[in-house]
């Protein structure tokens, strides 16, 4: 009997195409979430700020509160980028599979913890590792004053602890470094024969902190248990770990990370089996995160959002390497890379505001790859042999799908992940989407996420072997606007539906809605004018120096783009005129007549084009019969809003395109 649930009946068609052709595929997420009140660098281009850390130790709390209530938090200290004083952070969840606790502590009263209990601690500590070696005494030269951190040189042979000799005659002194004590140690002092592992013990802000050494996967677990037995005998809190998290070699656990990125908290979703799995985490980090105080989008004005400008990227894998179809089919690839170069709605109508070639997910087309080179590729990995490829797929690939200065990681379909072996962590097996933006509901997410498995399943089932498209002007002209990005999306629906994949439009169209808002809704006696916000390509400008002697590359957001979108009866009885110009409007998809329109909104330095001005206010003179109505657009309103202002006077020169094929004309042109 089928389902009266068309989601549910969409679902088990993907899981049945998947189970016919023995494929497993793992949907993974990277949402992103602000604060209601995103203020701060930290909140807007930098990676680490003064409240990051605590709004994601308040996530991890509601999450594990929520939904993983076995897991152990962990702080793991990430990469350094250039630029930056110190290495971002990632905030570990872990739990284990089988539902045992990770962390197997008796709750106890949250007593504040002091030096007397910590003493205690030291010496269970001790005593479950089975050890007779000295604490080492170490202090903080950022803080004088406060409680004395320990430290414990602790490793792992396989069989047993064990604890080196590290010589220190007196107290360490730690590093004039941020972080936990465990990365503040003075390595470079340890004798080079012995292990320079060790496990630190600290009190910060009344709570106590526990550094985990490097450690094998069984190592680390036992070495868990032993600090659980030890806090129990020394009743005090549960710690906050911190240190690096092994690989889960005995495939015990899952995690899921929150991590520290430039201008957002960036949630490492666990790889789900499912497109069920994902929506469920998708909803609880919605409940979660409003319930601290986090969100998916930012609140521009009372009725303007954004996303929060730090992607919800999409990835493929597979539930381990041995399991991953991606190696072993290359045709199945090369037909969704085919697919989504065909059609620019999976480009650009999920993405945020900023697209095209100097944006973070630039198509392959955008970039410095040529379709010549594109398709010569796709047509070698289609030829191969049965087996298992996945090096000359990485290989074949990563080089063409990178940024104009051939970036690998800010590609619209990266392989980054996929098997990198130049790169550490890249060798996952993983395909990520980046073109998707962070949105204000998690149904809506999810709904994106549902179309990209439904592709993969209708991909594999349908290889999809059509040449790459030159779409010339037209990918940044009429994919640029709205209503010819929803006619591209509605073939894809139409290419589903065929094949049995009934997805229905309505909860996109909210999406669309959402994305490109309306600025203008003009109805009079069945005459209809709709005027949207348009995508627009902003450029990167040349290198310009700085204080210091360094160079930037300036982003020029200058321009914006409309979309004028007419029915038949207003183009029979009506004109428009901007800034006093005529505007023509021809054939649209759906029936309809529109236009695009590019003018410039600010003229800051740097941009391009110095030498043209501001074209603000923008004014919109919408004439039938002897009735002239004026519209005004304001710098910073998001409306055109009724004036009695006297527009710009109406004259002969049009609005202009740069050539007869483009469906956008541009105001900048004389």
């Amino acid at each position: 009997m089928k389902s009266s649930d068309p989601i549910e009946e969409i679902t088990a068609k993907i899981e049945a195409t998947f189970a016919r052709h023995k494929v497993k595929l793992t949907l993974g997420g990277e949402p992103t979430y602000v604060p209601v009140d995103p203020t701060g660098a930290e909140w807007s281009i930098t990676a680490l700020g003064p409240t990051k850390l605590g709004y994601a130790y308040s996530l991890a709390e509601a999450l594990i509160a929520e939904a993983i209530p076995n897991a152990a938090m962990i702080y793991s200290p990430g990469k350094t980028y250039p630029g930056e004083v110190n290495p971002r952070w990632t905030i570990n969840m872990v739990w284990r599979t089988d539902g045992a606790p990770l962390f197997p502590n008796t709750p106890l009263p949250a007593n504040p913890i002091d030096e007397a209990a910590v003493e205690v601690l030291k010496t269970a500590l001790l005593r479950a590792l089975k050890l007779r070696a000295p604490w080492l005494r170490a202090k903080d030269p950022l803080d004088p004053k406060r409680p004395a951190v320990w430290v414990l040189p602790l490793d792992h042979d396989g069989k047993r602890f064990k604890s080196a000799d590290w010589k220190f005659k007196g107290p360490i002194t730690l590093l004039l470094a941020e972080g936990p004590a465990g990365l503040r140690l003075p390595l470079a002092d340890v004798p080079a024969e012995v292990s320079r592992r060790a496990l630190t013990i600290e009190i910060r802000n009344k709570q106590l902190h526990l550094f985990v050494p490097p450690l094998l996967q069984p190592a680390f677990v036992e070495l868990l248990a032993h600090i659980a037995t030890a806090t129990g005998k020394a009743k005090c809190q549960t710690p906050l770990f911190s240190g690096y998290l092994p690989s889960d070699t005995e495939e015990i656990w899952c995690k899921m990370g929150i991590t520290a990125d430039p201008g957002v908290l960036e949630i490492n979703l666990p790889p789900c089996p499912t497109w069920r799995d994902y929506e469920r985490w998708m909803a609880t980090l919605e409940k979660a995160g409003a319930a601290i105080g986090l969100r998916s989008f930012k609140q521009i004005s009372a009725d303007e959002q954004s996303g929060t400008g730090g992607g919800n990227h999409l990835l493929f894998g597979g539930p381990s390497l041995e399991e991953n179809a991606l190696f072993t089919n290359p045709k199945w690839v090369t037909s969704i890379l085919r697919y989504w170069q065909n059609h620019p709605a999976l480009s650009y109508l999920f993405t945020g505001v900023y697209v095209g070639p100097s944006s973070q997910a630039p198509r392959p087309d955008e970039s410095a790859s040529a379709l010549y080179d594109l398709e010569m590729a796709y047509r070698l990995l289609e030829e191969l042999p049965p087996g298992d490829h996945r090096g000359i797929l990485s290989e074949t690939l990563r080089h063409l799908h990178t940024d104009g200065t051939g970036n690998t990681h800010r590609s619209e379909i990266s392989f980054d992940k996929f098997w990198n072996v130049s790169f550490d962590g890249g060798c996952r097996g993983l395909i990520e989407f980046r073109a998707i933006e962070s949105l204000p509901h998690a149904k809506w997410m999810s709904a994106i996420a549902l179309l990209w498995q439904t592709l993969a399943a209708y991909l594999l089932e349908h290889p999809f072997t059509k040449p790459l498209i030159d779409h010339s002007d037209a990918l940044h002209d009429g994919f640029f606007l709205p209503s010819h990005l929803w006619a591209d999306f509605k073939s894809i629906l139409r290419d589903l539906k065929k094949a049995g994949f009934n997805l229905s439009e309505s909860v996109y169209k909210e999406l669309a809605a959402w994305r490109f808002p309306t600025m203008l809704d003009y109805a009079d006696t069945g005459a209809t004018l709709t005027i949207r916000k348009a995508h627009e390509g902003w450029p990167l400008l040349c290198e310009t120096p700085l204080e210091g002697g360094s160079t930037s590359r300036f982003v020029d957001t200058s321009i914006e783009r409309l979309e004028f979108l007419a029915n038949g009866k207003f183009a029979e009885s009506c004109r428009i005129h901007v800034q006093g110009r005529r505007l023509e409007l021809q054939p649209f998809p759906g029936n309809k007549l529109g236009a695009g329109l590019r003018y410039r909104r600010t003229a800051l330095y740097p941009s391009l084009h110095p030498g043209i001005p501001a074209q603000m206010p923008l004014f919109v003179t919408i004439t039938r019969g002897r009735s002239r109505t004026v519209y005004k657009l304001d710098f910073g309103s998001r409306t055109f809003e009724p004036t009695t202002e006297d527009a710009p006077a109406q004259n002969s020169r049009p609005c202009k395109k740069l050539n007869a094929s483009l469906v956008t004309c541009d105001l900048r042109l004389p």
